[in-house]
């Protein structure tokens, strides 16, 4: 998934806060200078003074009596969507040909009781994967076993490329590896004492909620309680941040401790498989038909968010609003809390075509895909079929290239998918911190940039939450595209990206600071467009666009 390499900011703060050095990096902190609405992504650039979307603006202007011409299939390749949320209720794709618990394949395309998807991470017992570890770690198990004992004088030729790869597949592991259990000992240690320090707080002012305005009021002479308010009052000041709360940053601490422990025991863990529960031969890229009909599974979190973000119900008075009024939202659980596997993606993109989805919404991305092919063969269908591939950048604030980053556009060595787009991740406020910091960038490989900081949507249980990644700022794409197609449904995906690149908010003069850098560029420079996803815009452009067939 997403944001694997999270930078755990507080975890610096604290640790320079104790030893009065390594100063923390710009990048790691994200702008806040401007008030901004939960809805923000939906707003005007020029209207409402943030750097969304404009799709209230689409709405109420270009769309206002206008009756759309088909309801919209967006295809969610995730984690699993909480179905029976409050806000996604009638948004959810509905196989009609399926009768649902009768237990029997009733539309004969292989999957039982397929009613509003797939599970292709789950087993026939109705079990399912949470984790899973990275590619590079299941890399790493491949290969060890041949090459891990190898004398390199004795390699042979034919066979010099692919242990040059185990060396760097296993330089890196052991590295990340070793990071990941350092992490998870120094956030574990942090956690204890940052907790320990809260609860001398609290008694000391009688409350749980602890800010900057309650340091300030502070009055003891208590010297415990003095080191432990000087110690939040420059955590406090680090964050930048007027209504900062030390409850909110130790929830972020928790956070940060369950990541890596997860790092440690699962992720870069060689003895963690759990693909027997899913019950199929992973190595077999020709088996399509495994898996089960849970498209909720353990944590729905992160998929529930992005189906939220693309088709959340606008006329209600819940939560938020999501961008396409018109849009359903088909479920394919194939990411766990680790790295999805290029069996499950491949099966997961036919599944989508096969059974109607125009857009498909891939909010994740790893390092390896030692099935790539298999992978940019679904590419191809999907392409042939007339379905439109949004794929999220990445978070780990660094510029794309063909070998780093995957799934990609690229389909062998000269050819690029028609049917793809990249989105980066903006923030609201127009300036030097417009890119999100984390998000990944290339003027040759990211079509164009779309809100992805404090997103505000949907999570299970009938709740809501603000999140931030190139996760959020794919749907929000997936969004503008599914209300695009809602008007005008036959145009060709590579009109659509043409659309999409043409019709951005232009931000392309802009100097921002490179993610993941302190350097100043033009914002032009990260991305094919140089500007904001627009749905006022692209809606117009739309309306000139010859149509035809898909």
């Amino acid at each position: 998934m997403q944001n694997k390499k999270i930078i755990f900011v507080w975890g610096l703060i604290l640790w320079s806060t104790v030893s009065f050095s390594n100063p923390l990096p710009s990048a790691a902190y994200e702008p806040d200078s401007v008030e901004r609405p939960k809805d923000w992504f939906n707003l005007d650039p020029l209207d409402n003074g943030v750097m969304g979307t404009s799709t209230n603006k689409a709405y109420s202007l270009l769309l206002k009596g206008k009756e759309p011409k088909e309801v919209v299939v967006v295809a969610v390749i995730d984690s699993g969507v909480d179905i029976n949320h409050e806000d996604l209720k009638g948004k959810i794709w509905v196989n009609e040909d399926e009768i649902p618990g009768n237990n029997i394949d009733d539309d004969r395309n292989g999957y039982v009781d397929d009613v509003n998807g797939w599970n292709f991470i789950g087993g026939p017992d109705g079990s399912n994967i949470g984790a899973d570890s990275y590619e590079l770690t299941r890399e790493y198990v491949r290969l060890k076993p041949i090459y891990g004992e190898a004398d390199p004088d004795k390699i042979k030729k034919r066979d010099q490329e692919e242990y040059s790869y185990w060396l760097s597949i296993r330089n890196e592991w052991e590295e990340k590896r070793k990071e990941a259990e350092m992490n998870f000992t120094f956030t574990s240690s942090l956690q204890k004492n940052l907790t320990e320090v809260a609860k001398i707080l609290k008694t000391a002012l009688g409350k749980e909620d602890i800010t900057m305005t309650d340091l300030a009021e502070l009055e003891s002479e208590d010297e415990a309680v003095l080191k432990a308010a000087a110690m939040v009052g420059q955590l406090f000041q680090n964050i930048g941040q007027e209504d900062a709360n030390l409850n909110d940053i130790l929830a972020d601490l928790e956070g940060a401790v369950k990541h890596y422990k997860n790092q440690k025991e699962f992720a870069f863990n060689p003895d963690f498989d759990p693909r027997g529960i899913v019950g199929d031969d992973p190595d077999n890229y020709k088996e399509r038909i495994y898996g089960n009909k849970d498209v909720i599974g353990p944590d729905a979190s992160h998929g529930t968010h992005v189906s939220g973000i693309i088709a959340a119900d606008r006329n209600n008075d819940l939560g938020m609003r999501g961008i396409s009024e018109y849009a359903l939202i088909m479920p394919i659980r194939a990411v766990p809390d680790g790295d999805e596997r290029d069996k499950d993606i491949a099966n997961s993109i036919y599944y989508a075509v096969d059974n109607g989805a125009d857009i498909i919404n891939m909010s994740f991305g790893k390092g390896y895909s030692p099935g790539k092919k298999y992978v940019d063969r679904a590419v191809k269908f999907a392409k042939r079929k007339g379905v439109l591939l949004i794929h999220a950048a990445g978070n780990s604030g660094e510029e794309l290239q063909r070998d780093n980053n995957f799934p990609n556009r690229w389909l062998g060595k000269k050819k690029e998918a028609s049917n793809w787009v990249e989105v980066g991740a903006s923030a609201w406020e127009v300036g030097t911190n417009l890119p999100g910091s984390f998000s990944n960038y290339s003027q040759e490989a990211v079509d164009l940039f779309a809100p992805g900081v404090d997103i505000y949507s949907t999570i299970p249980e009938d709740k809501y939450e603000a999140n931030s990644g190139t996760s959020m700022a794919a749907p929000v794409v997936s969004g503008v595209t599914a209300l695009i197609l809602a008007y005008y449904p036959d145009l060709k995906p590579s009109q659509i990206r043409d659309i999409l690149q043409q019709s951005v908010y232009d931000q392309s003069e802009q100097m921002v600071l490179k993610p993941g850098d302190d350097e100043t560029v033009t914002f032009g420079s990260l991305s094919i467009s140089g500007g904001i996803v627009n749905a006022y815009k692209a809606l117009q452009l739309a309306e000139s666009f010859s149509g035809g067939g898909k």
